[in-house]
C-alpha cells in the first residue's frame, strides 16, 4: 500500500502495526500532507511577525487525543491530534499556536532546559530521532505513526513553564494575532473551554494546564484583549480545517465513533470526507470512490481528495487507474511528501514501470533533499535497481538501513556499493556517508 496515512508503529526499535480501533497509548508522530499544509498556512505568518525562522520540518503532530501543544529546544513545535480535533475553528487553533510561538521567541525553552540538566533526553532531537527511524516502508492509511517512547512526565518536565513566562507568551500571542489581523477571541475561548473541562472531569484530564498554568488574571487578560481587538475570527482556511479534522477523526477513531459523529443523514463536505474514509477502512471501496468523486467535482483543485481516491484504487488493485489519479494529486501539490511517495510507489508497481524510472528517480531525489525518509530511500533503491544502477541502488539501500538504525547492515551495503565501481559523484556521497556511519554508532 501507499500512504495517505502509513500505519507504522515503532517502539524502541520494535515494530508493530498501528491499530485503527484504538488510539495508540504511546505518544506517536503523525505525518500527513493535508494536516501539515494547514499548519504551514497558519504558522508561517505568525512566525514571520514573531521574527522566528520557520522550518516546516520542525512542526510535528502527535497522535494523542488529549488537548496539548508544546515547544522544545531547537524551536520544535508539537501539536496533539486532540487539539486539532477539538478546536472549534482556525481562530482557536491559531491562538494556541501563537502562544507556543511566544515561548519560542521568548527563549523560554532554553531556560527550562538549563534548569533541568539532571533530566535525561530533554532534547526534542531525542524525540525526533525516533521519528526518523519511522520512515520505513509501512502501510498506507492516514499518516506515519511512530512511537516516541517517551513518558508524559518527560514532556511535562520539558514544557513546565513558570507563570511569568506564560504571561509573556500570552502577551506575545495577542501581539502576533493583532499583527496578522486575527482576533484573540479564539485563544480566550479555547482556554476557557479547557478550564471548564478540567473542573468537570478533573485536573489531570488535560495535560495542557499541567505544563501551562492558568490563572484568573490570565483569563481576564484574554477577555480584555479580545474586546479591544479589531481582528477577525474568520479564516480563509476554515474549510481546510474542517476537512483536516474530519480526516483525523475518520482515520484515528473507531469506525462506530466516526459514524456517530458523521452519521449517514448528516450533510456537508466534511461529513462526506469522513464517510469516504470509513468506507475505505471497511473495504467498501465503491462507496468510498463515489463519495470522493462527489468531493472532487465540487473541489477539483484539492489534491488530497485525489490522493485519497488513489489510495482506494491502489488498495483495490487498480494500479494503472490509481497512478493516473495520483498524477493529478501530484500536479496540484508537487511538494507533497506523501503524494510523491504514494505516486512513485504506485508507479513502480505498474507492469510498464520501466518507462517511468527516470522521472520517478528525479522526483524521489528532490523529495529526499527536502526531507529524508526511509521510505523514500527504499523506493529509490528499488527504482535504481530496476534501472540497472546497482551502485546507486546499494547506496540508497544503505541509507534506508541507516534510517532504521541498522548501522552494521548499512556498513556492509556501503562496502558492496564500492565493489560496484561507483561513478565519481556517487563515490563522494559514499565517502561522506562512511564518515556519518562512523559517528552514528
Amino acid at each position: 500500500m501507499t500512504g495517505v496515512i502509513r500505519k507504522l508503529l515503532i517502539v524502541i526499535g520494535m515494530t508493530a502495526v498501528f491499530a485503527f480501533d484504538a488510539v495508540a497509548a504511546t505518544p506517536s508522530l503523525l505525518i500527513d500532507d493535508e494536516t501539515q499544509s494547514l499548519l504551514d498556512h497558519i504558522l508561517r505568518p505568525i512566525f514571520k511577525v514573531a521574527d522566528v525562522p520557520y522550518d516546516k520540518n520542525k512542526i510535528h503532530i502527535i497522535n494523542d487525543m488529549s488537548l496539548n501543544a508544546f515547544v522544545s529546544d531547537g524551536n520544535h513545535m508539537f501539536i496533539n491530534t486532540g487539539t486539532l480535533i477539538k478546536a472549534a475553528n482556525v481562530n482557536e487553533l491559531t491562538g494556541i499556536l501563537a502562544h507556543e510561538t511566544g515561548h519560542i521567541a521568548g527563549g523560554h525553552i532554553l531556560r527550562q532546559k538549563l534548569n533541568a540538566e539532571n533530566l535525561q533526553m530533554l532534547s526534542a532531537i531525542s524525540l525526533i530521532t525516533a521519528g526518523t527511524v519511522a520512515a520505513a516502508s509501512g502501510q498506507a492509511d492516514a499518516a506515519i505513526a511512530v512511537a516516541l517512547g517517551t513518558q508524559g512526565s518527560l514532556i511535562n518536565a520539558m514544557t513546565a513553564f513558570q507563570l511569568g513566562e506564560e504571561r509573556a507568551a500570552d502577551e506575545s500571542a495577542v501581539k502576533y494575532l493583532n499583527a496578522t489581523y486575527q482576533s484573540p477571541e479564539g485563544l480566550k475561548n479555547f482556554m476557557k473551554t479547557i478550564q471548564k473541562n478540567n473542573r468537570l472531569s478533573g485536573y489531570d484530564e488535560t495535560p495542557y494546564f499541567k505544563t501551562h498554568p492558568m490563572s484568573a488574571e490570565r483569563l481576564a487578560f484574554f477577555e480584555k484583549k479580545a474586546k479591544e481587538s479589531k481582528g477577525t475570527t474568520a479564516s480563509a482556511y476554515d474549510k481546510d480545517f474542517e476537512f483536516v479534522r474530519a480526516k483525523l477523526i475518520a482515520f484515528l477513531l473507531p469506525e462506530n465513533q466516526v459514524m456517530r459523529k458523521y452519521s449517514a443523514d448528516m450533510t456537508g463536505d466534511a461529513a462526506d470526507y469522513a464517510r469516504a474514509i470509513v468506507a475505505f477502512r471497511t473495504q467498501n471501496f465503491t462507496s468510498s470512490v463515489a463519495l470522493l468523486d462527489k468531493l472532487i467535482r465540487k473541489y477539483p483543485n484539492n489534491p488530497y481528495f485525489y490522493q485519497m481516491k488513489g489510495e482506494v484504487l491502489f488498495t483495490k488493485g487498480k494500479i494503472r487507474q490509481a497512478q493516473q489519479i495520483y498524477q493529478k494529486a501530484l500536479a496540484l501539490k508537487p511538494d507533497g511528501e506523501e503524494i510523491v511517495l504514494s505516486y512513485t510507489e504506485c508507479t513502480l508497481e505498474m507492469p510498464e514501470h520501466r518507462r517511468y524510472l527516470s522521472s520517478v528517480i528525479a522526483l524521489l531525489n528532490r523529495a529526499q533533499i527536502d526531507h529524508e525518509t526511509a521510505r523514500g530511500w527504499e523506493l529509490l533503491a528499488k527504482a535504481y535497481y530496476e534501472k540497472g544502477d546497482k551502485a546507486e541502488s546499494m547506496y540508497a539501500l544503505a541509507k534506508y538501513s541507516y534510517a532504521l538504525g541498522r548501522f552494521e547492515t548499512a556498513k556492509q551495503q556501503i562496502k558492496e556499493a564500492w565493489q560496484l565501481n561507483p561513478p565519481e559523484g556517487l563515490s563522494l556521497k559514499l565517502k561522506d556517508f562512511e564518515n556519518e556511519l562512523g559517528q552514528g554508532e
